[in-house]
Parts: structure tokens; sequence; C-alpha cells
């Protein structure tokens, strides 16, 4: 083969080797992300945080909430809850930056590879 062809080949198993892990991070984080209790789930996001934040600040101490799937879910203690979610989601976000910052710095195929294996 042609040294640029070889090179094409290298360069195209590299962007798809970086998407592969890329949506593999992706899809990690939206497990961490994804919280259950008193059998409802809740996806973890801003929008969670700043209406559970609003109900703490109105001094709520629990609320009836509607989960994933809309099912109504009661917390029992909203401040307990919104600091399980905001732990989560930093949790979750550090590892993910953690983990797309190597992602940044792999330029060959076998180092985006090795990113799992840390």
């Amino acid at each position: 083969m042609s040294n640029k062809l070889t090179k094409a080949l290298e360069f195209a198993n590299y962007r798809s080797s970086l998407n592969i892990q890329h949506n593999n991070m992706k899809a990690r984080v939206q497990t961490l992300l994804s919280y259950s209790t008193n059998g409802g789930t809740f996806i973890i996001s801003h929008e969670l945080i700043s209406f559970v934040k609003l109900l703490v600040d109105r001094e709520m101490p629990d609320a009836v909430l509607l989960d994933v799937y809309n099912n109504p879910i009661q917390i029992e203690n909203l401040d307990t809850f919104l600091e399980e979610l905001i732990s989560r989601y930093f949790e979750a976000t550090n590892e993910y930056f953690a983990d797309y910052s190597k992602l940044k710095k792999s330029r060959k195929v076998h180092k985006l590879i090795d990113i799992d294996d840390d």
C-alpha cells in the first residue's frame, strides 16, 4: 500500500476508536447519573438539582416527585436527597472529565484502547 493510503487508514481507525471510546464514556456517565430511591428512578440533571434546591429553600421537608417513568415517589428528606444528587453528579462528571482528559491526549489507537485499563 502507498504511504498516503496507510496514513489515511490509520487516521480512520484512530477516529473510529476515538468515537467509540467517547460514546462509551458518555454511556457510563449516563449510568452514573441514574439514581434509584424509594422505588423510583431519577436522572440527575441540573433541572432536578435546581428544583429540589428550590423546595429545600422553601423549607419543605419532603415532597412527592415524578421519576423517569412518571411515577409519584415520596421523598422523605429533601435535604438528604439534594446532598445525594449533588454528590453523585460531581462524582460522575469528575470521572468523565478525568477520562475525557486522557482521551484528548491519546494520539494513537493503542493509547485509546488502553484508557479503559487505567
